[in-house]
This record gives C-alpha cells, sequence and structure tokens, in this order.
C-alpha cells in the first residue's frame, strides 16, 4: 500500500465512523447532553491514537491487540456505566464484549511476545501513514465490530429477552467456544517441538482451516441478533456488524493473508494440498472423504 492511498483510507476509515456515529446515535439515551452512543464511539479511536505515538517510535506492534481489545473493554464498560438504566439485555451484551475481549486480547498478546513480533507489520511499522492507517483502522474494527452491541447497551427502548435474543445469546457462546478451542488447538500444537514447520489439520482444524474465524463471526453475529429487537429506524445500520467482521476476515486481513503465507510455505506439500481440497474453507463441516 502506498502512501497516498493510506492516506486516503485513514479519510474513508473516519467518514464511514461519523456516519456509523451518527447512526447508531438515533434513539440513544442521552446524557449531559449528548447521545451516550456518540460519547462510547470515539474511544477506540483515541486508544489508538494514543498507543500508536510510542508505537511508532518503537517501531513495535507488540501493543496493537492488547490495545483493540482494551478498546473493546474500555467503551462497553463506559457505556455500562454511564447508563442510567442499563437493562438485561445491555448487561449480557456488556458481559459478552469484555469476556470475548479480554480473552482474546490476552491470547494475542501472549503469543505475540512469543514469538517477537507479527512478519506481516515489518514494513507498515516504519511508515508512519501506513502505520497510522493500520491504527485508524484498529479503531474503524472495534466501533463497527461492537456498534449493534453498543447501540443496543444505550438505545431508549428496553424490552425483555426474547426468543431472538436467546438465539443470539446460543449463537455468541457457540462461537466463542469454537473461537476459544481452535485457538488452543493450535497453539498446543505449535508448542510440540516435533511439528515445527507443520501445518495444523486435527481438532476443530479437521472441519475448517480457519474455525478461529468462524467462531468471531458467528459470536458476532450473536451479539447481532440479540441487539437487534431494540434498535429503530437509523439504529440498524449497525446490525452490518457481523457482516463488516465477516468481510474483513475473510476478504481483507484475515482468511486472504494468511492462505498466502501457507501456499508459500506448503504450496508444493501433497498433504497439504489434499487438507485444503478436503477441508472447508471457513464453516465448520465434516471433512470430505
Amino acid at each position: 500500500m502506498s502512501t497516498k492511498v493510506a492516506a486516503i483510507a485513514i479519510v474513508i476509515s473516519l467518514i464511514i465512523s461519523a456516519l456509523l456515529i451518527n447512526a447508531g446515535s438515533q434513539g440513544s439515551i442521552v446524557v449531559n447532553g449528548w447521545p451516550l452512543f456518540a460519547l462510547c464511539a470515539p474511544i477506540a479511536f483515541l486508544l489508538h491514537w494514543t498507543f500508536f505515538i510510542p508505537s511508532y517510535i518503537l517501531r513495535t506492534d507488540h501493543y496493537f491487540d492488547l490495545i483493540g481489545s482494551t478498546s473493546y473493554v474500555a467503551t462497553a464498560i463506559t457505556a455500562a456505566m454511564l447508563s442510567p438504566s442499563l437493562d438485561l439485555r445491555g448487561i449480557i451484551i456488556c458481559s459478552m464484549v469484555v469476556i470475548w475481549a479480554t480473552r482474546l486480547g490476552l491470547f494475542l498478546f501472549t503469543r505475540i511476545k512469543q514469538d517477537g513480533k507479527d512478519g506481516r507489520l515489518d514494513v507498515i511499522k516504519t511508515k508512519f501513514i501506513l502505520f497510522l492507517n493500520l491504527w485508524t483502522i484498529g479503531g474503524l474494527w472495534v466501533l463497527v465490530t461492537m456498534g449493534a452491541g453498543l447501540a443496543a447497551m444505550t438505545s431508549k427502548t428496553s424490552l425483555d429477552i426474547g426468543l431472538i435474543g436467546y438465539i443470539g445469546i446460543g449463537l455468541w457462546v457457540f462461537g466463542f467456544i469454537i473461537e476459544v478451542m481452535a485457538d488452543s488447538q493450535k497453539r498446543q500444537f505449535r508448542k510440540d517441538p516435533n511439528n515445527k514447520g507443520k501445518f495444523i489439520s486435527t481438532g476443530v482444524w479437521a472441519w475448517s482451516q480457519h474455525p478461529n474465524y468462524f467462531g468471531e463471526i458467528t459470536l458476532w453475529s450473536g451479539v447481532a441478533l440479540l441487539a437487534f429487537p431494540v434498535l429503530s429506524g437509523w439504529q440498524l445500520a449497525t446490525l452490518v456488524s457481523p457482516v463488516f467482521v465477516y468481510l474483513l476476515l475473510t476478504k481483507v486481513s484475515g482468511i486472504n493473508l494468511l492462505d498466502d503465507i501457507a501456499k508459500e510455505r506448503w504450496g508444493n506439500d501433497s498433504e497439504y494440498l489434499a487438507y485444503t481440497e478436503r477441508t472447508s474453507k471457513l464453516m465448520l463441516l465434516p471433512p470430505k472423504k
């Protein structure tokens, strides 16, 4: 990515964020004259930009994932603390966000500390605009991903959980379990020195080439479903959350990059080629015979 493209991406990210903040603020509880959604939404950007400065100076990406997770937690807890009438739905959504973000943030932070760095960012972290773009997109990622959940937590409307809400909770629990299992199994696989240089194809990884991403998309779909009944008007635009997560993980920063790396390592390995032939790319499906 060139500097010009990165600068344009920053502007586009801020425009998208402004539009989403405006949409999510419709029907939001008002605190001190401001929609609570609008008060909480910028937290992710402020945290990312604050920690971008020392990260650029030190040329390190060690804290990027940790700050991302902290942004989710800070946004959710701020919304819960400032809300004058947080209902059961809001409490559940807040708990979902905090549990997921804390677990994933600690996992990713521990992993990068052990691995030393994320090789994909070697060039980016030496270029000011490119690195700033990465941290800005990190703020956008947080806002859009938890947009529906934040809109529900700050909504003036309060309803019983209902069937749709319980289905959403079930989806979140299922997705969270799959993501945790996938991360744990891969970490244990890599700890075994006999597996050095090999790819994992056991456990949930036998049912999906990217089960951790499947779990993440599923759990955010659950949050959106739980949020849906109390959203109305322009607030419904925040339901783009699971679609955004899906597109980002499958088309931008996730599967495409990892598949390119895997092809470089094992593109001529018959066992890897057989694995990709029999195993679903994303969905959890029984392996083909």
